[in-house]
């Protein structure tokens, strides 16, 4: 049986800047609901519970039952806003769902079986997670909470895409859509060592091209001598030149 998630909500009458102001320092957040081809409604949440609510998996790509006014609809959190520095929540956009219509929403992805597989038996190897979540498409009914990665069979050198993410029934990934450019990489495993070593020579090229010749050293050969500085001996002037005086 899904978890049904509660989130609670109160109608608000004010409205505008001064309002939401006012709002917050109340501790209430300022918020708005709309969709399902009803007028857009204002709506405050206590802070406290909103707090308590942004710091779960659940409430970003989930459908939430919103209590108001002793009736309960289905939402989805479309947009959240967040203070600069404080933390505190400072707006909220709620979309109400329709069952009879397709939506769009990001779902996390469990990466699960990783250290049972070759790639993370093997020492020096390095598995990263390039993607997190993803975007999804599907009735309300099909949305998963989340997406399994199965990595059980990560080989040294595989890559995971997108494209190998197992979906229900009723779930797609809208991007695949596009063409194979958008079949991103999802996880990567190899040699740690194959990163050092390119760091080492890229470090290496870049200490090349900066260097200095030692004071009094000999130019390379084919290269220029430095301004101002006296030919080697016995090599010829420079093509347009004077002489050097006799003593």
């Amino acid at each position: 049986m899904a978890t049904v998630h509660e989130i609670q909500a109160e109608r608000r009458a004010l409205e505008g800047k001064g309002a939401s102001r006012r709002l917050r320092r109340a501790d209430k957040v300022p918020a708005v609901l709309y969709g399902a081809k009803q007028a857009p409604m204002s709506i405050q949440i206590d802070h406290k519970l909103a707090l308590l609510y942004s710091q779960q998996e659940w409430f970003y790509a989930s459908i939430l039952h919103m209590q108001m006014d002793g009736v309960s609809q289905k939402v989805l959190l479309r947009d959240i806003q967040r203070h600069a520095f404080k933390l505190r929540v400072t707006h909220l956009d709620f979309q109400r769902v329709s069952e009879t219509e397709k939506l769009r929403l990001k779902v996390p992805l469990h990466f699960i079986n990783q250290e049972i597989s070759p790639a993370g038996k093997m020492a020096g190897v390095v598995i990263t997670h390039e993607v997190n979540e993803v975007e999804i498409y599907s009735l309300p009914k099909d949305i998963p909470a989340f997406l399994k990665v199965d990595l059980s069979q990560l080989e040294v050198g595989q890559i995971v895409h997108l494209s190998s993410i197992k979906l229900a029934d009723g779930v797609s990934i809208p991007s695949l859509k596009l063409g194979k450019e958008h079949d991103l990489a999802v996880v990567l495993a190899r040699h740690a060592r194959v990163e050092v070593e390119e760091v080492v020579a890229a470090d290496a090229d870049a200490d090349a091209a900066g260097a200095v010749p030692a004071k009094g050293a000999a130019p390379a050969k084919g290269a220029a001598p430095a301004k101002g500085a006296a030919p080697a001996k016995g090599a010829a002037p420079a093509k347009g030149a004077a002489p050097a005086k006799k003593k």
